[in-house]
Order: C-alpha cells, then sequence, then structure tokens
C-alpha cells in the first residue's frame, strides 16, 4: 500500500464514530453501559457489562457493550474475544460485526471492508457502517469508492461529523487537497473542535503545500519536536511514501 498507513488511520479513525444503536433494549444495565460508553467512561461501562455478562454470559449485547468499552480502553485482547464470542451466539449481530471491523482497521483493512459490507446488506442506511466502510476503503488506496461510502453516510445521517471529517481527508488523498481545504477548515473553526480535528486540517493543509499553515495548527498543541515528526508524517501522505504496518 503506498500510503502511510499508521498516520492515515489515526487521522480517520478518529472520526469513525461507533454505533450503539445496534444492541436492543436489553437489561437496564445495559442503557447505563451505552450511556457512559457515549459520555467517554469506558471503564464503566466495561463495568456495568461484565455485571450483566456475569449473570448472563451468553447475552450478545453484553458482550458487543463489552467489547465496545474494552475497545476504547485499549485492551484490544478483551475485545476481539467479547466480539468473537457475540458472532458464535449470534452471527448475524451488526454490532459485533462492526466492533471487530473497526479493531481489523489497521490490521486487515480488507477483511474490516468485508464485515462492514456484511452489515449493510441488511442495513443499507447505516450511517456508522458506511463510515467505517470508508475508512476501510481508503486504508486500501481506494479513495473514489471511500468518498463514495462518506457521502452515503452523510445521506443517511447529515449531523455525523466524521464522514465530514473523512471525506476531506480522502479528497486530499486522491490529489483534491486544494478542495478538501475549505471542508475541514469550517469545521475546525467551531468552537467545540478537538485538537484530532485540527490536526486534520493540519495534515490536508501540508498535502495542499501550505508548510507554515499546518505547522501554526500543530503549534496549538504539540511541541516544536513534535510538530516536526508530525509534518514529516503528513509529507509523506502526499506522497504516497511507503510505510510498514505495525507500531
Amino acid at each position: 500500500m503506498r500510503i502511510p498507513l499508521l498516520i492515515l488511520a489515526s487521522l480517520l479513525a478518529a472520526c469513525s464514530g461507533k454505533d450503539t444503536s445496534q444492541l436492543r433494549a436489553g437489561p437496564p444495565g445495559l442503557s447505563v453501559a451505552r450511556a457512559a460508553l457515549e459520555s467517554g467512561a469506558p471503564d464503566v461501562a466495561a463495568r456495568v457489562a461484565e455485571g450483566v455478562l456475569t449473570r448472563n454470559p451468553h447475552d450478545v449485547d453484553a458482550l458487543v457493550s463489552h467489547g465496545d468499552a474494552t475497545a476504547a480502553l485499549g485492551r484490544t485482547d478483551d475485545a476481539l474475544a467479547s466480539y468473537t464470542k457475540a458472532l458464535a451466539i449470534d452471527p448475524n449481530s451488526a454490532g459485533a460485526k462492526m466492533g471487530l471491523g473497526r479493531l481489523r482497521l489497521t490490521s486487515d483493512p480488507a477483511q474490516a471492508q468485508l464485515l462492514f459490507l456484511s452489515v449493510l446488506e441488511k442495513e443499507p442506511r447505516n450511517a456508522a457502517a458506511l463510515n467505517n466502510l470508508g475508512i476501510a476503503r481508503d486504508l486500501q488506496g481506494d479513495h473514489a469508492s471511500a468518498q463514495d461510502a462518506y457521502r452515503k453516510a452523510l445521506g443517511a445521517d447529515p449531523s455525523m461529523r466524521g464522514p465530514e471529517v473523512n471525506l476531506a481527508l480522502s479528497m486530499a488523498l486522491n490529489g483534491q487537497a486544494a478542495n478538501a481545504v475549505p471542508l475541514l477548515a469550517s469545521l475546525a473553526r467551531n468552537v467545540d473542535a478537538s485538537p484530532r480535528l485540527r490536526h486534520s486540517l493540519a495534515a490536508v493543509l501540508m498535502m495542499a503545500g501550505d508548510k507554515d499553515a499546518a505547522r501554526r495548527i500543530l503549534s496549538q498543541d504539540l511541541t516544536p519536536e513534535q510538530v516536526e515528526r508530525a509534518l514529516l508524517g503528513y509529507e509523506a501522505l502526499g506522497t504516497g511514501a511507503l510505510a510498514p504496518v505495525g507500531p
């Protein structure tokens, strides 16, 4: 793959989104787990899901909640085990397929794509699945198809920010950086814009040839040494330099 995969994945995955709508109503505890995960408390979500699983170890919704929570905590092995068990119990679990696909994005984006497509066979307007499908395609260098997926995600849910950011990044990777800059700049001006969103704008600016503007944006969050390392990585994105897959 002629792109620095890990750098690109860090930018795209930041906007991939999580879809908890796949879970049925289930026990009251799972509503608490979902709320905790959405509010940025995955440790609480994991403990709640574990409590449900203690009572019913075959509860697919609880397994998916546990997978989502442990994935957010960086406990990849635990998340993989939860999603795998959920799919063994219910091979049609969209939540488990989505979670497993997200885990496989950087290590095996082609397999991740198949998982997202499997969800979309039954739920063609699942915006989170469409967005993640776009990420999988971008990581394989198929930017035109990725952009199609992002646009469909926005059509299914115009309020989602992730597909907007990913669309701009994908356009920049496909030689349209100048057109992508205004898309990201409008989002980055919001008062609640995250550092990752600003860094995505910096990456697109770098690919558009405006290194000074990219440096100014990165300097809001990074040390001078970190800024220069980031700029080198973003420059490699623009040139399609080869980078290994792995840490």
